[in-house]
């Protein structure tokens, strides 16, 4: 069983359909070293602005760091940034920001909203781990394979976690624990930079 299976794909996004937006799409990928089912929305205006400007990819750490500082939409002076931002501004991928002689003005936001990440897992340490990476990013769970023997203590930990649990049975898959809901406590460019990388993938 894989995650790139369409049957197992959608046999999840039923059992998760409660959780879901509408118009949730469904992405089979490895990002930060975990396979797992993305379910994200893109952001169509966006996308479609990208598209437009042929923006370059937006990706590195620090010029994200550099728009989270910037409010979107509106033209911040030149003359209010200290030497070392204005360089980091100047360095902004195409795209990102316009910029004139006196002022830069962020467009970019993030071109993906993330509603869960389910990971598959042979045993559930291994699930709670790889859940686990994408803790500061989004809701996550973890589809096991087979049945614990020890299904109410696997449920009790990840219960504490925050991170849900799918079974795969005969005739589909069961959602066994809910996963808690994504409260960020900030905006971060680490966040950012996740849905950044799922959206390269996704093109």
């Amino acid at each position: 069983m894989t995650l790139a299976n369409s049957v197992i794909g959608r046999s999840v996004r039923t059992a998760s359909a409660a959780l879901l937006e509408a118009g949730t799409q469904t992405k089979a990928a490895s990002l930060r070293g975990t396979e797992a089912l993305f379910f994200h929305r893109l952001d169509a205006a966006e996308h479609a602005r990208r598209q437009d400007v042929a923006a370059g990819r937006l990706d590195r750490m620090a010029a994200l760091e550099t728009l989270l500082t910037l409010p979107v939409g509106i033209p911040v002076p030149l003359a209010s940034f200290e030497a070392g931002q204005r360089r980091a501004v100047r360095a902004l991928p195409a795209g990102a920001a316009d910029r004139d002689r006196t002022t830069v003005t962020r467009r970019a936001v993030r071109p993906v909203r993330v509603d869960l990440v389910v990971v598959r897992a042979a045993g559930w340490r291994q699930g709670l781990r790889d859940a686990g990476r994408f803790a500061p990013f989004c809701r996550r769970a973890m589809l096991l394979t087979r049945r614990p023997s020890h299904l109410e203590e696997l449920l009790a930990e990840a219960d504490f976690y925050g991170i849900g649990v799918f079974l795969a049975a005969e005739h589909g898959v069961e959602m066994m624990l809910a996963p808690e809901e994504y409260r960020p406590q900030r905006h971060t460019a680490a966040a950012w930079c996740f849905v950044e990388e799922l959206y390269q993938l996704l093109r």
